[in-house]
């Protein structure tokens, strides 16, 4: 986990020093130029599409929101009736979130850490989601990342990749999206099939089964969402 550790670096230096006020606003209400803007619909877009995922009714479910960012997600699960454990690596973005969204929301809830979604002592969940939460590592820590997450889900997971494409194979970074004063760390486009035979060579998630998958593509956003649910 040597490679995973060290992403994790340079992802939380990324979100929480160079460009925490470029995702706030890109999270917010506020105007934007035409390349984010498309940025924006995209998260959007598949923000709704892993909801439409989960249950209407999460009340009594416990939800991780992996890479939680400024809290949409956790809210929109929130007034589901889930108890949301959202955490993000960047302490900067989640006070954001805590500011934004607070704690309660309608009869669910949300509690808002920083530190790291693999923490045991973040204990168990019904569902967990990651958005666009794991699209800089390698497949292999991504595919161990899952591997630990399942451990501890009861129910499924639902998780964002970057489809390789012959474009996303030449940019290879996300970052190229913003000004190059704040580009993220490059993003690491996989195939899906590539995806499912790293899961079928895993003692855990072997036993998952890969439920639905789609891709959102708003201009300059392209990202797909795969959920993988237990074997009954």
């Amino acid at each position: 986990m040597n490679t995973y550790i060290q992403r994790r670096g340079q992802i939380e230096t990324y979100f929480d020093r160079t460009a925490a006020q470029a995702w706030a606003r890109l999270t917010s209400d506020a105007p934007l130029g035409r390349v984010r803007a498309s940025v924006r619909r995209g998260r959007d877009t598949m923000r709704e599409l892993l909801l439409s995922w989960l249950p209407d009714d999460l009340r009594g479910m416990r939800v991780l929101d992996a890479g939680c960012g400024t809290g949409a997600f956790a809210v929109a699960a929130a007034q589901r009736g889930a108890r949301v454990l959202a955490i993000d690596l960047s302490p900067t973005l989640v006070e954001l979130a805590r500011e934004r969204h607070g704690v309660a929301h309608g009869e669910g809830a949300i509690d808002f850490r920083s530190g790291d979604m693999l923490d045991p002592a973040l204990g168990s969940f019904d569902y967990v989601v990651g958005m666009d939460s794991l699209i800089h590592y390698q497949p292999v820590d991504a595919v161990r990342v899952l591997n630990g997450l399942a451990q501890r889900t009861r129910i499924a997971m639902v998780f964002t990749f970057v489809p390789s494409n012959p474009l996303l194979a030449t940019m290879r970074a996300a970052g190229k999206l913003f000004p190059r004063g704040d580009r993220s760390p490059a993003v690491v486009p996989v195939t899906e099939s590539g995806l499912r035979d790293l899961f079928a060579k895993d003692d855990e998630l072997c036993g998952w089964n890969c439920l639905r998958s789609q891709r959102v593509a708003s201009g300059f956003y392209t990202s797909q969402a795969l959920q993988l649910t237990r074997d009954e």
